[in-house]
């Protein structure tokens, strides 16, 4: 990138840069100018998914806006008319950078170009209220981790020696699994509840029926925006520069199934019926001043897991039940994206070290982010200590899992100066079993 871009770059985080647009200027909303979160949308007017981008409560048609001539780049083909956003991310770096740098030059508060022309306005703008979201991306492949060392050590206690919490090979390296990609969701949709096999506690073999202990894991997960080729492992050090940006992820979990199956090869069954993800990928490049230092890594990482400066984002991050019927929700947890031990970068390059390829619009999950208070756990199971400890909900009901009709609803931002770089939400109602 060229000194001149690399300028347009750092300005268009400046915490005093505000927008024509009044919405984007609460200090609480999501979709500030600073954050310019891309998705795919669809609208009454235009039925077609396309890519879009947030700003306020507007959605600015980026096909609409290239097609009049507002937007430059550097394609033959109209990327931003599919119903996906790989083919926009497999432009590269550059070319989101570019994008990026000229909306927010168009949406500055001085700019006249859209802020002045009301039919112009007219074709790129819709209401973010009309609108529907669709899957930002067509996910190749999803992994998920295991990186919350207070959710770990929390798991480990529960269900072994609280003493030896943690498994050896925890602190030596980012824990993951292989996900199902064809059940990850946009949030909006709702999700039925799982059958599966249950061994009961006194029982000699398992029964078959509806999952008991239904749950959620308040995630994060990262989109890959340049794979890597088979046999040729990403550096560490590397590794920022493959991801396109963050979505916020809500790993849905049969316990009970869970527990009969795991041994010996891990989730299936508990985890493949359901991942739903946040509409709005908020890039690397919009979260760059929320920037922190990881949690100290003890024993030192082994070389090709070793990165030098701050590799974690101060990011806020609620989880919200809501009963059916019900006319508020209750936020039941409250954490940060900061305490997570293992960061985005190693992940990836763990994930490729053996040879492992990657492709544009891979997700890869967080894991569940606990933090170090008892309100401040990524799950049920962590938040009820596994049923022992019910939750008090407004309104009077109680919890220990989830029951049919709940609505659980993740939220994340990062809080500047006066404006939010926010991830909107990501929520998903619970439908009976089928049985």
């Amino acid at each position: 990138m060229t000194e001149d871009l690399s300028t347009a770059l750092v300005q268009t985080r400046d915490p005093a840069k505000r927008s024509w647009l009044a919405s984007a200027n609460d200090a609480a909303c999501d979709f500030s100018i600073q954050n310019l979160p891309f998705g795919i949308f669809s609208d009454v007017r235009n039925p077609a998914p396309r890519a879009g981008v947030a700003i306020g409560d507007w959605i600015v048609d980026l096909a609409a806006l290239r097609a009049a001539g507002r937007l430059e780049l550097d394609a033959e083909d109209d990327v931003f008319s599919r119903g996906s956003l790989n083919a926009f991310i497999a432009l590269g770096r550059d070319a989101w950078r570019s994008v990026r740098i000229q909306l927010s030059a168009l949406l500055e508060a001085a700019c006249p170009a859209l802020r002045d022309d009301a039919a112009l306005r007219e074709r790129v703008f819709v209401p973010m209220q009309s609108a529907t979201m669709h899957l930002p991306v067509d996910i190749p492949g999803y992994t998920d981790f295991y990186s919350s060392k207070e959710h770990a050590t929390n798991v480990g206690s529960m269900f072994r020696d609280p003493k030896n919490a943690l498994l050896p090979n925890w602190s030596e390296m980012p824990i993951g699994y292989n996900g199902r990609a064809s059940s990850v969701v946009v949030s909006g949709t709702s999700v039925r509840r799982p059958m599966g096999q249950l061994k009961l506690p006194d029982a000699d073999r398992p029964i078959f029926g509806a999952c008991r202990k239904l749950d959620i894991e308040l995630e994060t997960g990262f989109i890959v925006g340049q794979g890597n080729a088979l046999g040729e492992p990403i550096a560490c050090g590397e590794a920022e520069d493959h991801i396109f940006g963050m979505v916020l992820l809500n790993d849905w979990s049969a316990r009970d199934i869970q527990q009969w199956e795991y041994v010996p090869l891990g989730p299936f069954n508990a985890k493949t019926f359901a991942t739903t993800i946040s509409p709005w990928i908020v890039t690397l490049d919009a979260l760059e001043p929320f920037r922190v230092a990881q949690p100290e890594q003890t024993p030192e990482p082994l070389p090709y897991l070793r990165q030098a400066g701050e590799h974690a984002f101060d990011v806020a991050l609620e989880v919200r039940l809501r009963p059916e019927g019900a006319s508020e929700a209750t936020t039941i947890a409250r954490t940060n994206f900061k305490y997570m031990y293992w960061s985005m970068a190693q992940q990836l390059a763990h994930h490729t070290v053996s040879g492992c390829n990657t492709r544009v619009g891979d997700l890869m999950g967080s894991g569940t982010i606990s933090g170090p208070a008892p309100d401040s756990f990524g799950s049920l199971l962590e938040l009820t200590w596994n049923g022992t400890r019910p939750l008090a909900l407004e309104g009077g009901e109680t919890r220990t899992f989830i029951v049919d009709g709940d609505e659980l609803t993740l939220a994340g931002w990062c809080q500047g100066d006066g404006y939010r770089v926010g991830f909107g939400t990501c929520a998903g109602k619970i439908l009976p079993a089928r049985g």
